[in-house]
């Protein structure tokens, strides 16, 4: 697609994501009422988009339980702030080896594989007007863990979410994914307008250097909608690249935990300062209205 500066951008905003962040910041949101507040509060700083995993209460580990989403949903919309929701469905793919010398038996403790309908049974109960779909298997971080999802897999859940009103968010982490998303563009499986999130920058995926990110880009249908991040130090230098490249923004602290050098963040000022960047450039920061009738979504 033509590179060309976005004029009107909307900001995604991560709230909390399901990595072991919570012992490094205070700010991490853990109970569903700390999800929500920091939702809430990054909208009010200019997200119009909040994305949500969740996380058991008491230890803050990552968490597939319903009533968990059910209640931030339920605070999130009951609030006084106008926001998109998008939640994940990325969790359930989780596959971990025994080891480099014996992979089998798996590591049963660590490993959290469901079915499809298991791992969209929160959407279909909670309706967010976006949920993500993470678009590929892939080596993820450390060890033995592999983020799994089966072309099949894949499928039958984006069938669900379609067919649930849902419009799903394309996770693509390499190019492969992005092959793959047009493939289940083509079997009708997702419909216009398609919307992409790159993830840059998380490994193994694709590294976040300025020739792979465009690579990514070149990669996205003339006609879809991309948003782009990359974690750690370069997170807040890709509000920028992502504007530039013809795409939209995603900060928070799924991603990146630091508002600049030494300063831990709330997701508040993750936007705040992304906005910043963004308005600086000489775009204009839309809100839910406008990313409603941009992407066709079903306001619940």
């Amino acid at each position: 697609m033509p590179l060309q500066m976005n004029r009107d951008v909307f900001i995604t905003c991560a709230v909390t994501g399901a990595g072991d962040t919570t012992g490094r910041s205070a700010h991490v949101p853990i109970t569903p009422q700390q999800i929500a507040d920091s939702a809430i509060d990054a909208a009010k700083a200019g997200a119009a988009v909040v994305h949500c995993h969740v996380r058991e209460p008491e230890t803050g580990a990552a968490s597939r339980r319903l009533e968990l989403y059910r209640e931030v949903t339920d605070r999130i919309r009951s609030a006084e702030v106008d926001v998109v929701l998008n939640l994940t469905a990325g969790m359930g793919g989780d596959l971990v080896f025994g080891g480099v010398e014996a992979p089998f038996p798996l590591n049963e403790k660590a490993t959290d594989m469901a079915g499809a309908t298991e791992r969209v049974a929160h959407v279909a109960q909670c309706l967010p007007e976006i949920c993500t779909l993470d678009c590929g298997t892939m080596n993820f971080n450390l060890g033995d863990y592999v983020m799994t999802n089966t072309p099949s897999m894949l499928r039958e859940m984006a069938r669900q979410m379609t067919a649930l009103g849902v419009r799903p968010e394309i996770e693509a982490f390499d190019t492969g994914h992005l092959w793959f998303a047009k493939q289940l563009a083509e079997e009708g499986l997702i419909e216009d307008p398609v919307l992409i999130q790159l993830c840059m920058g998380i490994p193994w995926g694709a590294p976040d250097d300025l020739n792979t990110y465009l690579a990514m880009v070149n990669n996205v249908p003339a006609g879809w909608t991309f948003s782009a991040f990359s974690i750690g130090r370069n997170a807040m230098a890709y509000p920028a690249a992502a504007v530039l490249a013809g795409g939209n923004v995603r900060v928070g602290l799924e991603d990146n935990l630091y508002v600049g050098k030494g300063q831990l963040a709330t997701n508040a000022q993750l936007v705040e300062k992304a906005a910043n960047v963004v308005t600086h450039m000489g775009a204009r920061i839309i809100g839910p209205a406008e990313v409603r009738a941009k992407l066709k979504l079903v306001k619940r």
